[in-house]
């Protein structure tokens, strides 16, 4: 559990529940672990949220007024098919389950719920390996939905070659990437010549709060 709250200081996450009641306790709740927690009593105002704040998960009702569960989480779909979604709901799962199967929703838990049982589903959804959030160094995270670096309170925008250059060497974390992985991987069919794969990891290493790239002669990077 300690380890589970430590990751939490670094995500975000949207209530989205028409229950005023129910929604101050989840947030009050989930306040003393995540470093922010946006909030929405509707669908539609939680679809205008997610634009805006790009939470690291989701947690939402099904029925409620003006826009259910059902419509918001195939409108997040369109754009987004990873971000974690859970779904605290008052009926049960087979009653929705056609209209979720293909939605990739990542939990279903019935009201009422314990808060054993939502951070047993939080901890499910955020710790496995397809999460969208890795771990590159201590207190070092790589948003890969989003293309930022969270660390501490500050997040850091990166352009695409720079998230999934990151992402590459996290994949082959304790070992060496090679320079021809890079080339396939992050410039894919253009040419990457050596001045410019330099040129783009010193740029990436400045915005990066800590050196954690390091450069392998004649062979290629690692993280730190």
């Amino acid at each position: 559990m300690l380890e589970l709250e430590k990751k939490l200081k670094n995500f975000t996450v949207l209530v989205i529940e028409d229950d005023e009641a129910v929604r101050e306790r989840l947030k009050n709740v989930l306040s003393f672990y995540f470093k922010d927690v946006y909030e929405a009593s509707d669908g539609d105002m939680g679809y205008r949220v997610f634009l805006s704040e790009k939470p690291n998960l989701i947690i939402s009702d099904i029925v409620m007024e003006y826009e259910n569960g059902i419509y918001l989480v195939k409108k997040i779909r369109q754009t987004n098919l990873s971000v974690p979604i859970i779904i605290l709901s008052a009926y049960p799962k087979e009653e929705y389950l056609l209209k979720l199967i293909n939605l990739k929703i990542d939990q279903y838990l019935l009201k009422p719920t314990t808060n054993q049982e939502l951070f047993e589903a939080i901890s499910n959804v955020l710790c496995s390996g397809d999460c969208a959030i890795i771990e590159l160094s201590k207190n070092i995270f790589l948003d890969t939905d989003n293309n930022q670096i969270l660390f501490d309170d500050v997040k850091i925008d990166l352009r695409k070659k720079e998230k999934d250059f990151l992402e590459l060497l996290c994949r082959n974390r304790n070992r060496i990437t090679k320079y021809y992985l890079i080339q396939d991987y992050v410039w894919t069919d253009k040419y990457m010549s050596q001045d410019a794969l330099k040129t783009f990891v010193k740029e990436l290493r400045k915005k990066l709060p800590v050196n954690i790239i390091e450069n392998v002669k004649q062979e290629g990077y690692r993280l730190i």
